[in-house]
């Protein structure tokens, strides 16, 4: 994985109680026991044992386990690639599980399993098939995703434009459209809008108030903030 790249495994027991959030990164669950339901912007799903969902950056979820309780493989990650897996069941769903199963098995030992658990982010994605294309081309001036994310965090007073992303990354604004869609499996500004509307999230989940935050993010107005929230 890049350089840039940040990734946490973790194992995660959830109860009936009921939980909602919305995070920066993508998050991986495979269930291992028992049925997670988890509905994503608005969209209804159970987890169940060998069962799979990625939820995307800034999507919020409000999820709860269903009996007794239920566990998941959990993978926090930047890596832009999970954008395609996010639109397509694992190709090989046997084969996901049974990985789940080692690391999960590998996460009680992580001492001695210490090599497993370092390449196990790149494994599930492996695992999950991704297009070739999703890979990096070396040849290409690489762009961080990460700073540029940090650079429109500072400036949603500004009407920024791909052109104005295009300029930092050194790209044409065609070649930074083409490499957005490629690297982050969506166009440059609904990435822009996404990033938005994650600080905007962000900052509600750390009680500024719709007005604040509307003012903060570059909102035309707090019930502009709203809608967007809401839809």
């Amino acid at each position: 994985m890049p350089a840039s790249t940040t990734h946490t495994l973790s194992l995660r027991d959830y109860g009936t109680s009921r939980g909602s959030h919305a995070h920066d990164h993508f998050q991986v669950l495979i269930g291992l026991d028992g049925v997670l339901d988890i509905e994503v912007e608005g969209r209804g799903a159970g987890i169940g044992v060998g069962e799979a969902q990625v939820v995307a950056p800034g999507d919020r979820h409000d999820f709860a386990a269903r009996g007794p309780g239920s566990v998941c493989l959990v993978l926090d990650t930047t890596h832009a690639a999970w954008a395609r897996c996010a639109e397509r069941a694992p190709a090989d769903v046997p084969q996901l599980h049974a990985l789940a199963r080692y690391l999960a098995h590998c996460m009680k030992q992580p001492q001695q399993s210490a090599l497993a658990l370092q390449h196990g982010p790149a494994l599930l994605l492996e695992a999950w098939s991704p297009l070739p294309s999703s890979l990096p081309d070396t040849r290409r001036r690489r762009i961080d995703w990460q700073a540029l994310a940090a650079w429109a965090r500072t400036r949603w007073h500004e009407p920024l434009a791909v052109s104005d992303l295009a300029d930092i990354a050194c790209l044409s604004p065609s070649q930074f459209a083409q490499r957005c869609r490629e690297e982050q499996g969506m166009s440059a500004m609904h990435w822009l809008r996404g990033l938005r509307l994650a600080h905007a999230r962000e900052l509600r989940l750390d009680g500024v108030g719709v007005a604040e935050t509307a003012r903060r993010t570059g909102y035309r107005s707090p019930s502009a903030l709203t809608a967007a929230l809401r839809r």
